[in-house]
């Protein structure tokens, strides 16, 4: 009976072609036990991340390989028309080809996860492990194809060619797209701000909430968050105040009016010396004071003081302002405001 002949081959030679592909299941199995039994506890037990890593990498793909190893034997044994066996031949070598791609792929991913993200603390980091691990996968799996269908005969630079107007096409539709995916890895390497940090992105001021792929979300000070493109903010100046000294500095221009006198000129910029003994949150012993200008319609003071870091710049400049106020009126400095004199001849008009 095993002489019978099914389909050009007798039944004794399917069944030891079934043979083979039941073997390479029951190794796959096998090496499977010793992996999970013996392997992986000796592994658990070492303080090196590489050989988990590693591990986790290689078997996928050599269970694969030993069941694609079992097929090819068994239908090798077999007699099959030519054009079958070629097509047979073609697969494998497409897919040992996209086998290796996988156990690369499944590598690269795994060191990224441990080695960029996983001793990382920085959250900006981590939103990014997506984008950077795709990439990368992206251009395995490019490679992988293009070797595979190369070692098949096909032909890679007509098959390019004809891909080449519709990837102009994509690539200028996506074009905006890909410039904010580079800003993404811009922000990233260059690092100009982390999240949470206050910054002031032209004539934008606000504390960044988030970082993605095509845009970054500031909130500013009223509370609402704007959403900038992240090529725009690579292009943009960027002013970080979170890095700043513990002191944020502020100047301003005070201007008196000109019958002020040299005494009372005095006495203002005495007011604004002792002022952090008088307003809390400032740095006291760096303060400038000094009489600047004299303007068109007012005598000038400068005053530059420094406000914690750790304090509102709102609240403390609006303290700050009103104890001018206060103190000035109580002195009886008068500030200036734009004015003309008008000086009339009366000699001359009659």
């Amino acid at each position: 009976m095993l002489e019978k002949e099914f389909l050009g081959n007798t039944l004794q030679n399917w069944g030891i072609s079934i043979l083979f592909i039941v073997g390479a299941f029951v190794i796959v199995k096998i090496v499977s036990w010793i992996g999970k039994k013996h392997i992986e506890p000796f592994i658990k037990r070492t303080n090196n991340k590489l050989d988990d890593i590693i591990y986790s990498s290689v078997k996928p793909p050599l269970l694969f390989a030993i069941m694609l190893i079992g097929f090819w034997i068994a239908i090798h044994r077999l007699s099959c028309p030519d054009t079958f066996v070629k097509a047979v031949d073609s697969a494998s070598k497409i897919l040992i080809i996209l086998n290796i791609t996988w156990l690369f792929a499944k590598l690269i991913s795994r060191l990224l996860e441990q080695y960029w993200v996983g001793n990382a603390d920085d959250v900006q980091q981590h939103k990014m492990y997506p984008i950077v691990n795709r990439a990368f996968l992206v251009i395995i799996w490019i490679i992988g194809l293009v070797m595979a269908l190369s070692n098949v005969g096909v032909n890679i630079a007509a098959l390019l060619g004809t891909l080449g107007i519709g990837g102009i096409a994509f690539a200028l539709a996506a074009q905006d797209t890909v410039k904010n995916i580079f800003g993404a890895f811009t922000i990233l390497t260059d690092k100009p701000f982390n999240i949470g940090d206050t910054v002031r992105i032209d004539s934008f001021e606000g504390t960044i909430v988030d970082v993605g792929i095509r845009s970054t979300k500031i909130m500013d000070y009223d509370k609402r968050v704007i959403t900038m493109p992240n090529y725009k903010i690579t292009d943009a100046s960027i002013i970080n105040i979170s890095s700043e000294d513990p002191y944020r500095r502020v100047v301003m221009k005070i201007g008196l009016t000109y019958d002020t006198t040299p005494e009372k000129m005095q006495e203002a910029m005495d007011l604004l010396k002792s002022m952090p003994s008088r307003v809390a949150c400032l740095k006291e012993d760096d303060i400038t004071v000094f009489f600047s200008d004299f303007g068109d319609f007012s005598m000038v003071i400068t005053f530059i003081y420094f406000i914690e870091k750790s304090a509102g710049i709102q609240p403390v400049t609006s303290n700050v302002n009103m104890e001018i106020l206060m103190s000035f009126n109580k002195a009886g400095l008068s500030f200036a405001f734009p004015s003309q004199t008008l000086y009339i001849d009366y000699q001359s008009i009659k």
